[in-house]
């Protein structure tokens, strides 16, 4: 039976209830305290789940509290991560580590410096689908991948987020720090660190209309990029080219596809835990189905319809376990998975997407990380309750 370590959450916004849900499936966290810059959405949150709400600074300097869950609003991950360091607790933060890179590289020094363990989302790259393609490419089932695509596209999040603005804000917003770390992570998992980056944007809206909530119909100022074409190469060769944009309606792209010299891949989206790998090794049109509904982080566990929309009854969502894993290793000191360096090279490769992107210049990327070895079903099956 591994230690049940009790987290602090910072930040009780519209994702926290997904990590309470980790609470059913994972055997070594329990959130027993919250706070939150607005003390009513705090109590609300304890209200909701049975636990104490108390003030940000009270969280922090709780000594019960061995690790803090932060999942404030981008702008504010680097401070809450940090404090929570120099308060002698492991972090394990929402995406994206930061929203500058050099405040990624003293996050990363700081946890080295203190020896505790920093962590950050995405996780879902531990799920069925990600590492069904993982375990793919380890048995060389397409060869050596040398191209590729991936995209992600839709109309924003003003349709459904009563507070959409940050999403649209200089420097935090846009597609590629929103949705970015979901499919750089996966790549990275996939093919390796990455080495330089090229790639243009545009904004076609300069306003947008809020959809629903109090502020619904009025009008905000669009401040970034809102669609980005970009071509990433990996220091193992292969070359990938990226679209993420909050610009498109609708489209029929798959969200991934790799090309190996022995065949091809369409990896499921990276948004989520399950999903279908195809391969196919020959040019008939064949593609045989790789299903992960029989995998422990691949099975279909979403019920019902909630406002999030990757909690969906034919989703696959355990959020929250790149949390456990972490506390995992943390109880057997060895190395997790959703580490920091693996963190900030996800940010080295947004923050050089977003200046090439600018400035119209190819970037490399400073930093590297190693990829994470295959997440087996033993050691998924120690986290499990």
């Amino acid at each position: 039976m591994s230690k049940v370590f009790k987290v602090g959450l910072i930040g009780c916004g519209h994702i926290s209830e997904t990590y309470f849900r980790g609470h059913d499936y994972f055997n070594n966290f329990k959130i027993t305290k919250c706070a939150d810059i607005n003390s009513e959405n705090a109590e609300k949150c304890a209200d909701t789940y049975d636990i104490t709400a108390c003030s940000v600074d009270e969280l922090l300097k709780d000594t019960e509290i061995e690790v803090i869950l932060n999942l404030t609003i981008p702008r504010a991950h680097y401070e809450v991560a940090k404090q929570s360091l120099e308060n002698g607790k492991h972090v394990y933060s929402e995406k994206p580590m930061a929203v500058n890179f050099s405040e990624g590289e003293e996050l990363l020094a700081l946890s080295k410096s203190k020896g505790l363990y920093i962590g950050n989302a995405p996780d879902t790259f531990l799920g069925g689908g990600i590492q069904k393609s993982i375990d793919l490419i380890n048995q060389n089932k397409i060869g050596n991948v040398r191209l590729g695509s991936a995209i992600f596209a839709y109309p924003g999040v003003q349709s459904y987020h009563p507070n959409p603005e940050p999403w649209f804000a200089n420097n935090e917003g846009g597609p590629v720090m929103d949705m970015g770390p979901y499919y750089l992570t996966a790549l990275v998992n996939l093919l390796g660190p990455a080495k330089s980056v090229h790639g243009i944007s545009t904004k076609v809206f300069e306003k947008r209309v809020i959809g629903i909530g109090p502020k619904k119909d009025q009008e905000f100022s669009v401040e970034c990029p809102t669609s980005y074409l970009v071509n990433l190469e990996f220091h193992n060769q292969a070359l990938i080219q990226i679209t993420l944009s909050f610009d498109v309606v609708t489209h029929q792209r798959n969200h991934i596809e790799l090309y190996g010299d022995k065949g091809s891949m369409i990896v499921p989206d990276p948004n989520m835990f399950g999903g279908s790998v195809m391969t196919s090794n020959d040019d008939s049109g064949i593609w045989e189905e790789h299903k992960t509904d029989d995998l422990p982080l691949g099975r279909i566990n979403i019920t019902t319809q909630s406002g999030r929309a990757n909690e969906s009854p034919t989703n696959a969502n355990y959020r929250g376990v790149g949390l456990a894993e972490m506390l995992y290793c943390i109880e057997n000191g060895i190395n997790h998975r959703c580490n920091g360096e693996l963190s900030l090279h996800v940010l080295d490769i947004i923050k050089s997407t977003m200046k090439a992107a600018d400035s119209r210049t190819t970037q490399d990327i400073k930093t590297s990380c190693q990829k994470a070895d295959y997440f087996t079903l033993e050691e998924i099956q120690k986290i499990l309750k």
